[in-house]
């Protein structure tokens, strides 16, 4: 049996028995690599389509993120190849890069409000993580309101846009449907903006419009902006970038201990389908809210800036500087 996986997940080698496992770099994953596969363990740059998979041995595709944009699932439905992403496995890592970046750019948990659009894995953290340190928090997630969750209060998006001071993004992105998120933030929405909010995209690029989020900093309706998501990633806007006062590539939830969940929901998933053994042993399991949290805890656990001066400085290195940014750790709780 043979699997293909993105040399770019770690803590894969000597996991899995009883089959061949081939690391490439992602633009290696391509038709020829994939046509004796088995299996393929993936991230968000490889696409997963009939243009990739049509003719291959290929029935399982494990990905080791949270979203499945990049995978065609009605195509691999129809053509019985199973899928798994990795549901939260990141969700507490991103939420210390949005925290850690709202304290820095003037947001008072005491005094200010945050909007969170989008509240699963790390929406709910986001929010979770806001109250415990005081804020109010308005949220907005329609498919969660239809479904009848009863968590929390839900509100429209236009109403979470015109009273919040900051808003941070994290819907997945999805194109059609009820609720699609393409440019869900764009130029008629964004207009509900509370003038001098914060502004945080770490979801999909996709999802807020590059030219109508250059155009409300411009007009000074945003006066912070966090952008870790991109459209047209790795070849990102140049003017955007320039007025990020964050920038950074696509690594709000590169945590250890969240590649480690993402590589053992993968292992998991193959050795289900597959009926192989795997060895998960050291790999984080689900996680645990800490204990203590407080803002300088918050601010010293994580420093988006060397980062965004890297990236501000040669953004032609964004797919470099991803694939060799160093893991940060969560805030977990003292052992």
């Amino acid at each position: 049996m043979k699997i293909i996986a993105d040399k770019n997940i770690p803590f894969l080698e000597n996991r899995i028995k009883g089959a061949e496992l081939i690391q490439l770099p992602a633009s290696a994953i391509d038709r020829e690599a994939v046509k004796d596969a088995d299996a393929l363990i993936v991230r968000t740059r490889t696409r997963c389509d009939e243009s990739l998979l049509l003719n291959s041995k290929v029935k399982v595709i494990a990905t080791a993120t949270i979203g499945t944009d990049h995978i065609d699932l009605p195509w691999c439905r129809e053509n019985g190849i199973a899928v798994s992403n990795a549901p939260g496995c990141n969700a507490p890592g991103v939420a210390l890069y949005v925290w850690s970046n709202l304290l820095r750019n003037g947001f008072d948990p005491s005094k200010s409000t945050l909007g969170v659009i989008g509240c699963g894995n790390v929406g709910g953290i986001v929010a979770r993580w806001g109250e415990r340190l005081g804020a109010k928090v308005l949220v907005s997630d329609p498919p969660r309101q239809e479904k009848g969750f009863t968590d929390r209060a839900y509100l429209a998006l236009e109403e979470v846009l015109a009273q919040s001071d900051a808003i941070s993004l994290h819907t997945p992105l999805t194109q059609d449907g009820k609720y699609p998120t393409f440019h869900l933030i764009g130029k008629d929405s964004i207009r509900h903006l509370k003038p001098g909010a914060i502004f945080i995209n770490a979801a999909r690029g996709e999802v807020a419009s590059t030219d109508a989020i250059i155009a409300a900093i411009e007009e000074g309706l945003i006066h912070k902006s966090i952008i870790d998501t991109w459209e047209n990633e790795p070849n990102i806007n140049s003017r955007l970038l320039e007025l990020a006062d964050t920038a950074t590539c696509h690594i709000a939830g590169y945590s250890v201990e969240g590649k480690e969940r993402a590589t053992r929901m993968a292992l998991e998933f193959i050795s289900q389908t597959l009926g192989l053994s795997v060895d998960t042993r050291g790999l984080q399991g689900q996680y645990k809210e800490p204990d203590i949290l407080t803002p300088p805890q918050i601010i010293r656990a994580y420093d988006p800036m060397e980062m965004t001066a890297s990236l501000k400085a040669d953004p032609s290195h964004f797919e470099s500087l991803r694939n060799s940014y160093t893991l940060h750790s969560e805030i977990c709780n003292e052992k």
